[in-house]
């Protein structure tokens, strides 16, 4: 049996990974005086009429204050593309079960027959009132950033999108990590990020929040750099990266721009770019986070041959998992019961400096830099560290 094989007989044999429970005993509802009543007619009306007065009530009264929902159209599904709303769901629905196993939330998978990003963004606003936060999740760029850009300004709910935000928080994390063991500084390396989409776009930012002075990104044209000539007003936020990042100009394809650099994170989508030549042009102590599945952009042991000292991916089945699961549910944990109503780039950089702490300077090493995604710590930490950023805002506010 392969690995197609089993998972596929499992879907098959769930039906579904996912279910609704629930949380009232039935036992005598339908007696006189039983519970039937408070939960529906016509006790539940009462309830109503209160939430209708004071509207916050609905975070006391109902299960809002714990639901997430996750929006997808389908269009960027991991490796695949655009699927579709349908072949999206067994994704989403993996990631509900993530959501309850390690954020104890229930987390509702909503994938939409709209690829339209006006009906998406209505869609999310009219369906607010039954959820404390939104993730967005797997919507193709750069169309999903004005998306995410819209919702942060027009709700009053959190918006995260995990392929913007998530896996900046983790890929900050394990940098700060790795930086230790090569005893560098972030304010002193040179970056090339290989993606200008979501993950490409969210990594340069929170990159530079943290102080990160030396990004390069690079698209399927090469480096990016203010003055190119396709980059336009037409896509705002490569237009925002041309101007942030590549002070020098530097041009040419990633394997001409990447010498003497020191970190190389990988988000384009395409596996294998990297090869000996590239990897021996970087600094000594080179970083290499190959974050590109199913496919890295190069196999560690390879990149560790080549004279990388630290490598990452996003896959399971080599160390260094570089995996959004670290952190969405323990932020939509923290997001959801601190009832928050936004995100910004300084609390993403707060969370990523305080998972990487999780990683104490005695246990750190080449081959461990970031929590285990069943870390118990984890929920504690991001918890109080969102809590102490909301607290700091209010009172500057």
């Amino acid at each position: 049996m392969t690995l197609k094989d089993d998972a596929i007989n499992l879907h098959r044999m769930l039906k579904g990974k996912i279910e609704i429970r629930s949380r009232v005993s039935l036992d005598n509802a339908f007696e006189e005086k039983g519970t039937l009543s408070l939960i529906y007619t016509p006790g539940v009306a009462y309830v109503a009429s209160e939430i209708s007065n004071h509207e916050k009530l609905v975070y006391d009264y109902t299960s809002k204050w714990n639901n997430v929902a996750i929006i997808c159209d389908g269009t960027r599904v991991l490796g695949l593309g655009n699927i579709g709303p349908e072949g999206a769901l067994p994704v989403m629905e993996g990631k509900s079960v993530l959501f309850k196993a390690l954020g104890d939330i229930n987390a509702i998978p909503l994938c939409i027959n709209t690829q339209d990003k006006e009906e998406i963004i209505r869609f999310v606003k009219i369906i607010q009132p039954n959820f404390g936060a939104i993730n967005i999740e797997d919507i193709e760029s750069p169309k999903v950033l004005e998306i995410v850009e819209r919702l942060s300004k027009e709700l009053s709910i959190p918006i995260f999108h995990d392929d913007q935000h998530g896996t900046a928080i983790i890929a900050l994390a394990a940098l700060l990590n790795a930086l230790k063991l090569v005893k560098k500084a972030l304010d002193n390396v040179r970056v090339v990020i290989s993606g200008s989409g979501s993950a490409g776009y969210g990594i340069f930012k929170i990159l530079q929040t943290a102080g990160c002075k030396d990004i390069i990104v690079t698209d399927t044209k090469g480096a990016i750099y203010d003055g190119r000539p396709d980059i336009d007003d037409q896509n705002p936020y490569k237009r925002e990266i041309s101007l942030n990042t590549n002070m020098k100009k530097l041009r040419g394809t990633l394997a001409d721009v990447i010498s003497k650099s020191d970190v190389f994170i990988g988000v384009s989508g395409k596996g294998n770019i990297l090869n000996k030549e590239v990897i021996k042009s970087m600094s000594d102590n080179a970083i290499i986070f190959a974050l590109s599945n199913p496919d890295p952009e190069i196999i560690p042991n390879n990149a560790l041959q080549f004279g990388a000292r630290i490598v990452a991916t996003g896959r399971s089945d080599f160390p260094n998992q570089i995996n959004n699961a670290v952190v969405f549910p323990s932020i939509f944990r923290a997001l959801l019961d601190l009832r928050a109503s936004n995100l910004n780039e300084f609390m993403l950089v707060s969370v990523a400096r305080a998972i990487a702490d999780i990683v104490e300077d005695i246990h750190l090493r080449e081959d461990y830099i970031i929590p285990k995604v069943d870390d118990p710590r984890i929920l504690p930490i991001v918890t109080k560290t969102v809590k102490e950023v909301l607290s700091t805002h209010i009172r500057n506010s």
